[in-house]
């Protein structure tokens, strides 16, 4: 933690969580030298470090939700995901291990994930609508990495940090959303043989395209859309599970195949 207390704005808030991210080193939540930090500032962090990211050669290729389950959401007061985004150094192509060495404590949640046909832009988005605008679905699994000490921080911390992302595969199974129940689509998440953990599509605010419309209309507030061909992960549908060198981790879905994960 950094003692002097010198991170009171969005620049030295970016700066230090982009440093935590670059050494493996994790941190006390930013709100604990800044705290008054708003959910709002917290956001203007998130675009800072974006900004970052992409001056430094990275490309934005989509949006990431967090928080998607109400249970969470209650949790923590709010009334909807929050959002975050993806870029292409978080692509971790299939078959490629986790670079666990490279990250401070990443941990593994399977997705259902979309790529747009159109953009997408708020307000007034519906379930129906958003989902019109899908191309296409796919099996995912996202490896997350928060920048704080235990996965401990308040929800402005967690949104300055890009909502923990850190990596993210995509399965080879491409369908129609069209031709699929993703409220019924059900997903089997088994570390080492071993089932941990299960869930359906309905664990994402009871349809995937529900969350879908509530990030539209979040980022409309921004004065953001999601654009054509941009990939969402529309978020957790289990428990996230650490993932250790050598463990594999197999996400396997009803109708969208399934997604392995190996930490190096």
């Amino acid at each position: 933690m950094n003692t002097n207390s010198t991170v009171r704005d969005v620049r030295s808030a970016a700066t230090e969580l982009l440093r935590a991210e670059a050494q493996q080193t994790d941190r006390h939540p930013i709100t604990d030298e800044w705290p008054e930090l708003d959910l709002a500032t917290a956001y203007e962090v998130q675009a800072q470090l974006i900004a970052d990211k992409v001056a430094s050669g990275e490309k934005i290729v989509g949006v990431k939700l967090g928080l998607t389950s109400r249970a969470k959401q209650q949790r923590m007061g709010i009334s909807s995901p929050l959002t975050a985004w993806l870029t292409d150094g978080m692509v971790l192509e299939a078959g490629v291990p986790i670079p666990t060495e490279k990250l401070i404590h990443p941990r593994v949640e399977p997705e259902i994930v979309f790529v747009m046909g159109e953009r997408l832009a708020g307000p007034g988005v519906t379930a129906a609508t958003a989902m019109a605008s899908v191309r296409s679905v796919f099996a995912g699994v996202e490896v997350i990495d928060s920048r704080y000490i235990d996965f401990k921080f308040t929800l402005p911390d967690v949104v300055a940090d890009n909502a923990s992302s850190s990596r993210f595969v995509i399965g080879s199974v491409e369908r129609d959303p069209r031709e699929l129940d993703l409220a019924l689509e059900a997903c089997v998440l088994q570390v080492n043989g071993v089932v941990v953990d299960s869930a359906t599509g309905a664990a994402v605010q009871g349809h995937p395209a529900e969350a879908l419309a509530l990030a539209a209309n979040a980022l409309a507030d921004r004065g953001l859309a999601i654009e054509a061909g941009w990939i969402v992960l529309t978020g957790g549908l289990t428990d996230a599970v650490f993932v250790r060198p050598g463990e594999q981790i197999v996400a396997e879905f009803t109708n969208l195949g399934s997604v392995t994960v190996v930490g190096s």
